[in-house]
């Protein structure tokens, strides 16, 4: 779709959509009979058809029978017996919804899916639970798996002052939407609703669907069908609301200019970065071929490599005699050996003074690979950027990027940035140079295609196993779900892969299948099976719903950023990260950042994201348990 827009956007949507329409429109007028062999128009429903059959005998004498009820439309009957095919046309249409871009504003996939499965869902299409239920599952392990690493580092390590933020901000959330739900006197599908739009967090409507057929409520299919109700209804400003609020309001709670603010920050974590940048100590830009010059005859590789201290400069491979030699860092240079020389332009030319650049078929040809390196030694894990690349494991390696966390967010490459245990690296280099730090610092999975489904299947059943007990309370039954414990379960192994990256593969593209596709599968049947009673939830709603949602999203986010700049003392510059990330709200932290004219207030938002996403999810069933 991305590909024919990009070529004619606006003449193939329209296109598209119209004949898409017409289709349908066509499919509802035409019913064929192929048994029978013939055609016959049904555009009249079955009190048309009573009308038409009354008007014709008033003017005829002749008995007519009045005619039987028509038969549905043929492609609705195509979607009820092939339930697949509507769940593809929701999420089809869905993700296209959910992509538009009103300003630096878009639905999001999520959104789009529901908005299209309560359309689809008026053809009155039954789809089995259990499917539903499968999805949810891949969803949820694929969420706890990613944020696995960064769960565990903020709780146990140096973020666990982000970690604790988190989990106040989710429990301060929970307090005022159970408060908000419980005034307005909704029930427990209204309020399991308002949670999970409220806060942006489609996860929990699983968990507070399990919580209510596991539940015995006697009305538990009116009580279901309310939740993508008071979801669709109170989404929208938790998305906006959060963002305006962290974004406009934000700066003004914390007394600050935010873009000085990260400026302040970036040269606090600066210090020690060289003249022209930490990116021109870590990165490459060109390679190149020389030979050495009589002038420094007998220097070492290590002195030669350490002349233009600012940036690095590598001697890759030197050619003696015609034959490529072994060296190392005390080897010493003779004049007229051939080398290959990798190094930003500046310190290329400034070596240029002791070598005279030449043509050499085999050593033009470096063979340079690009490679995603995991950080699992706690050795490597918590230094930053500037010290690391003075070890001499790192000699050889240019590091294009740092990702952090389950949404992968690109952190900022700054002197002082430290590097965190389940950090993603993008590193270039030669395969020599690439697999000595790897040895250093953790793990490349160079065969990333296949998914390790032992592990996975495994712990989906163990964990999902240990949900499923229930401990009685009081004569009631407490159990944290076959969901909570596949989320647990996703944790878990997640962290074990990043400390021991030998087993448990999870590549990112079946993480993206599972996460995206298993959650809007999920939310598509969810929205399908409420369509038929969608409009009538919708009515007796009414606009008190849209408030108790936007005061259970603004209540939090306005008292977040004084919590986190009195109590816990964050700096002003990733404060309204921490927030953001606290609400696992990537928008949010989007637009601050856009406000700041700065990534920096990313910084903040992995750990927070990683607690609260498993806490958030959590409260859906709890919001059912304790109503």
């Amino acid at each position: 779709m991305a590909f024919f827009t990009k070529l004619c956007p606006s003449k193939f949507v329209k296109h598209l959509f119209m004949s898409f329409l017409a289709v349908f429109m066509l499919a509802g007028t035409v019913n064929i009979d192929a048994g029978q062999g013939t055609q016959s128009i049904s555009l009249f429903n079955a009190a048309q058809a009573q009308e038409h059959t009354q008007s014709a005998a008033s003017t005829d004498t002749t008995v007519v029978k009045a005619q039987p009820q028509s038969e549905p439309m043929w492609i609705v009957k195509v979607f009820r017996e092939h339930q697949s095919l509507a769940i593809f046309l929701t999420l089809g249409i869905g993700y296209w919804i959910g992509a538009l871009k009103f300003g630096h504003f878009s639905l999001g996939a999520v959104t789009g899916t529901l908005i299209v499965g309560v359309l689809v869902g008026q053809l009155d299409i039954a789809i089995s639970s259990q499917v539903k239920s499968m999805f949810f599952t891949m969803f949820l392990f694929a969420v706890g798996y990613g944020v696995g690493p960064q769960f565990v580092r903020g709780v146990a390590k140096n973020g666990a002052p982000q970690a604790i933020f988190a989990v106040l901000i989710s429990f301060l959330c929970f307090a005022v939407t159970y408060a908000g739900a419980k005034i307005a006197g909704y029930d427990v599908g209204l309020a399991a609703g308002l949670w999970a739009g409220a806060q942006t967090i489609s996860a929990s409507i699983g968990l507070a669907t399990d919580a209510i057929n596991s539940s015995g409520f006697s009305n538990s299919k009116e009580l279901l069908d309310q939740i993508p109700v008071a979801y669709a209804i109170c989404y929208l400003f938790g998305t906006i609301g959060t963002g305006m609020i962290l974004a406009y309001l934000g700066p003004k709670l914390l007394g600050v200019d935010l873009v000085e603010a990260c400026k302040d920050y970036e040269k606090e974590m600066s210090q020690g970065t060289p003249k022209d940048g930490i990116s021109r100590v870590w990165h490459r830009t060109e390679s190149r071929t020389y030979e050495i010059n009589e002038s420094i005859n007998d220097t070492t590789v290590a002195n030669f490599e350490s002349q233009h201290n600012e940036e690095r400069l590598f001697i890759e491979k030197i050619k003696r005699d015609g034959e490529t030699i072994d060296f190392e860092p005390s080897t010493k240079l003779r004049a007229h050996d051939i080398i290959a020389l990798t190094g930003h332009s500046d310190a290329l030319v400034h070596a240029q003074q002791f070598l005279t650049e030449v043509v050499d078929d085999e050593l033009d040809n470096l063979p340079l690979e690009t490679v995603e390196l995991v950080v699992t030694n706690k050795k490597f894990a918590d230094r930053t950027l500037v010290a690391l690349a003075e070890e001499d494991y790192t000699r050889g390696v240019f590091l294009n990027k740092i990702t952090r966390g389950a949404a992968g967010q690109e952190i900022p490459l700054l002197a002082q940035t430290e590097v965190h245990r389940g950090d993603t690296l993008s590193i270039t280099g030669t395969k020599t140079h690439t697999e000595r730090l790897e040895k250093e610092v953790g793990h490349v999975d160079r065969t990333s295609t296949e998914t390790d489904m032992v592990w996975v299947g495994l712990f989906i059943v163990i964990f999902g196993l240990l949900g499923a007990l229930a401990v009685n309370i009081d004569g009631a039954p407490v159990t944290l779900s076959v969901s909570g414990g596949v989320l647990i379960g996703g944790l878990v192994l997640g962290w074990l892969r990043s400390i021991h990256p030998t087993f448990a593969r999870l590549p990112a593209p079946t993480q993206w299948f599972m996460n995206s596709v298993g959650l809007n599968v999920f939310i598509a049947i969810v929205g399908i099976s409420a369509g038929p009673g969608f409009i009538a939830g919708l009515k007796s709603a009414g606009a008190g719903l849209f408030v108790i949602g936007a005061a259970a999203t603004a209540i939090p986010m306005i008292l977040a950023p004084l919590i986190g700049k009195y109590i816990f003392k964050f700096h002003p510059a990733i404060n309204l990260g921490i927030c953001g990330g606290a609400r696992t709200s990537t928008a949010s932290v989007a637009m601050v950042g856009e406000k700041a004219q700065s990534n920096i207030p990313m910084l903040g938002y992995t750990v927070p994201y990683a607690v609260s996403n498993t806490l958030l999810t959590l409260m859906g069933m709890f919001m059912v348990l304790f109503y």
